[in-house]
Order: C-alpha cells, then sequence, then structure tokens
C-alpha cells in the first residue's frame, strides 16, 4: 500500500476512533461487520451518520447520553420518529455549525440508519427493524453540467496562456502553469477522480504504454491510458517538477509549491479558478471535469457498458442515470443506418 493510501486509511481510523466516543458500544460491532466489503472512507461516513442520528434520538426522544442508548431504546423507536429524523436533516444545528441536507444527504442517511437496523436485526440484538419501514426520499435527476468542446479548449488554454488573468494570478501561473495544464488534461482526457488524480505516484506513471496506475474507490487498482497530447502536457510538467523538487523524495506526481503532495482542495480550487474564466456560467469542479470526459465518451462509443468500466462504476445503471439522457441523441443518429430498399 502507498504511503498516500496509508496516510488516508490513518485519518479515516483516527476519524471513526473519534465519532465512536460518542455512541454506544455495540455501534463498533456495526462498523467492523462491514469491514470487509467498504472502503475506509465509507466507513468514516457511516460513523458520522450515526453520530447525528444517536445524538437526535437522544436529544429529542429519549433525553439521555447518546452513549447511553440500549437496544431496548432502538425497539421503541417508531417509524415516524425516523421519518423526523430525515425532516431535522433538512436544516440542524451540530457542534456548533450549520448543516444542510438535499435528496441525496437525506437518501445516503437512511441508507446508514437501515443497515445499522438490519445488522441488529439479523444478530437478535433488536426484535424490530423500524427502519426498513421507512422510504427512501425521492432523489430528483437534474441536468449533468458539463462543458463543451469550445470550453475544453478553452480551460486548457487558460491555463497555459493566461491572458484573462489578473496580473497577481499571472506571477503565480508562471510557477504552476506546466502542472495546472497536466492536471487539466489528465481529467478530461481519462475522467478520474479528483481522489485518484492526487494519489498518483510518479512510479505510477509508464510513458511507453501512455499509461497510469489509480486507486479506485475501495482500493482496487486499475490501469488507464492517455493520449500523446496528455503524455506531452505530463512530460513538460515532469522537468518543472524536477525542478521544483530537486533533492526531495516525494513521490507524488502532482505537488504544490510547499513541495508536498498537491491536495484535493488545492486542485478543486484551481479548477474553479480556471473556469470561472472559461465557463463563467457554469459552476465547475473536478467531478464535471470527470462528467465531461463520460460525455464525450459516451458520443463517441454509444456504449454504455465502456463509460461505466472507464469510470470506474461498479454498477452500470448508476451510468446510466447519468449519460441517459444522451440517448435521444444516439438513437436519432442511428435512425438512418439501416436502409430498406436501395
Amino acid at each position: 500500500m502507498s504511503d498516500f493510501l496509508l496516510d488516508r486509511f490513518e485519518k479515516c481510523r483516527k476519524g471513526i476512533s473519534k465519532n465512536l466516543q460518542k455512541l454506544p458500544n455495540y455501534c463498533l460491532d456495526f462498523l467492523l461487520s462491514i469491514e470487509n466489503y467498504t472502503s475506509p472512507l465509507t466507513r468514516l461516513n457511516y460513523s458520522k451518520d450515526l453520530e447525528i442520528f444517536f445524538d437526535y434520538i437522544a436529544k429529542n426522544i429519549f433525553h439521555k447520553n447518546a452513549k447511553d442508548i440500549t437496544f431496548s431504546d432502538l425497539e421503541s423507536l417508531r417509524k415516524q420518529d425516523i421519518e423526523m429524523f430525515l425532516s431535522y436533516l433538512s436544516y440542524y444545528e451540530y457542534n456548533g455549525k450549520t448543516y444542510h441536507n438535499g435528496e441525496k444527504g437525506k437518501a445516503r442517511k437512511i441508507a446508514t440508519i437501515r443497515s445499522f437496523f438490519k445488522y441488529n436485526f439479523k444478530n437478535d440484538n433488536i426484535k424490530s427493524d423500524v427502519a426498513s419501514k421507512v422510504d427512501t426520499p425521492k432523489i430528483h435527476t437534474k441536468e449533468i453540467i458539463r462543458l463543451e468542446v469550445d470550453e475544453v479548449a478553452k480551460l486548457i488554454n487558460e491555463a497555459d496562456c493566461p491572458d484573462h488573468m489578473t496580473k497577481r494570478q499571472q506571477a503565480f501561473n508562471k510557477h504552476t502553469k506546466n502542472r495546472d495544464v497536466a492536471i487539466l488534461s489528465l481529467f478530461l482526457a481519462t475522467g478520474i477522480r479528483v481522489s485518484e488524480c492526487v494519489g498518483i505516484n510518479i512510479n505510477d506513471v509508464d510513458f511507453d504504454n501512455n499509461s497510469f496506475k489509480v486507486t479506485r474507490k475501495g482500493g482496487n487498482q486499475v490501469i488507464l491510458y492517455f493520449s500523446d497530447e496528455v503524455k506531452t502536457a505530463l512530460l513538460a510538467w515532469l522537468k518543472d517538477r524536477e525542478v521544483w523538487l530537486k533533492d526531495s523524495k516525494e513521490n507524488a506526481l502532482f505537488v504544490s509549491l510547499q513541495k508536498k503532495r498537491i491536495t484535493t482542495r488545492a486542485v478543486e480550487n484551481l479548477v474553479k479558478k480556471y473556469s470561472k474564466i472559461a465557463s463563467p456560467l457554469k459552476k465547475i469542479s473536478p467531478h464535471k471535469l470527470r462528467s465531461t470526459y463520460g460525455t464525450n465518451l459516451y458520443r463517441e462509443t454509444g456504449d454504455i457498458y465502456v463509460v461505466a468500466e472507464v469510470l470506474g462504476h461498479k454498477d452500470v445503471n448508476t451510468t446510466k442515470r447519468h449519460y441517459a439522457a444522451m440517448s435521444e441523441d444516439i438513437r436519432r443518429s442511428v435512425a438512418n443506418k439501416v436502409k430498406l430498399r436501395d
């Protein structure tokens, strides 16, 4: 396991341990039960969801410390209690901060609660599974925000030749130009996630085969391929990288001016900075660049399974939900392909 993955795993482990301090001891058993088929980040999110749920029922239903909630207490919960929790999630305060959950946030949290109750019901810790009676909030499909072909070129050009930036931004760009162009090119030509991008090490890249290794969600490693155009961008950055790092032993492909592995936040910020100029009416993030690649790949191949494989979707239905709107374009394009008579 790479140093980057070990560091991320350790951060998740510490986060889970911190959350468990506020939860009943039996919550640890549940998290251990899902360890073999979930990632550390997933378990961290589950522990956070449980922390919020137990805090809510402790204060609003049982009026006791969350750690003191028993299985008998859980058995006494009604369907309406959990539905009230979902309503509470729309806008709530926790640890002095205000949070908001939309449809997706609520759906994920109810999925955690369902999984938790199902585990305890299956193991005879509780006599009934009230969470199974609660419907998942309906998630309305949103239009995919993506860049058009001319916007893609403009985005990369802004990083390469920042004519529309302030003088201060241009001065900063002189140092980071080749790195930023390489990052944007890799996003737009391979559809990788931002976490996959920052996790790439220098020895993960094979320029002989135009390929690189990434670690997907869940820890699976796959080989992806890039074009000669991306290769040119990467090689230009590697020359700068060598000057930046000199005798440093940092093995990350992309680094910050502090000579450390670049963070996801820094990548998100640089994408936001250039996209504000290239496409001011669209709120572009690294994930939107991933959507742009997926869209272009689907248009070129018309094969949803290829798109799912390259993007790393475990379930092709996830891909279909994202790109179903493009199916009409494909159906229209093949309308005249089959001839009935010469």
